[in-house]
């Protein structure tokens, strides 16, 4: 059953007639990613809340020292974990055309099965751990993301990363945001 949205008079901004802060921070993603996912055109009713989704995410993406593949099974894990199948549909795309997520692992994660390397469960798990717990993983989930070669560096940015992908699933769960044509493939079902 889809999602009902709880934000009803809100519309999704417009990158063409979009004015002031809306239309900065539109022209910003536009600029960074060629195109506004619906998503985003959502979250710009709330310029602050963009920008501070585009700010983290990109930090996340730049400083966190993990490769793309295991940023990709953080977000699916957040994602997941929160029922956002509008992130989980795009990181699930992104995890198998952009970042080398392997498909066994990406098809494991979304079909909620155990994950076939080491490396990426113990990440994925902590993750979940730490979105279910409210920052207070358990000691086996801790002993075994550090036993797979993380630092607690990766921790504090496994921080970042749940604070911002947590702004974007609660806003695409609030607006029922419709999947993109561009992720389609992947949406969840």
């Amino acid at each position: 059953m889809p999602a009902m949205p709880y934000i009803r008079n809100l519309r999704p901004i417009n990158h063409k007639t979009a004015e002031g802060k809306e239309k900065e921070i539109l022209d910003f993603a536009h600029a960074s990613l060629g195109f506004i996912p619906s998503m985003y055109a959502n979250m710009a009713n709330a310029p602050a809340l963009l920008g501070t989704y585009l700010n983290g995410y990109k930090s996340f993406r730049t400083e966190s020292g993990l490769m793309p593949s295991e940023q990709e099974v953080v977000f699916l894990a957040i994602s997941q974990f929160n029922g956002c199948d509008y992130c989980t549909a795009a990181h699930s795309m992104i995890a198998d055309k952009v970042s080398g997520v392997p498909r066994e692992v990406l098809n494991a994660i979304r079909e909620r099965q155990p994950i076939p390397d080491q490396r990426l469960a113990a990440l994925y798990a902590v993750t979940v751990e730490m979105v279910r717990t409210h920052g207070h993983p358990g000691q086996e989930a801790l002993r075994d993301f550090f036993s797979a070669g993380y630092q607690e560096r990766e921790l504090l940015y496994l921080m970042l990363a749940i604070a911002v992908k947590t702004l974007s699933n609660f806003s695409n769960i609030a607006f029922a945001t419709d999947v993109d044509e561009r992720f389609a493939a992947y949406k969840v079902s």
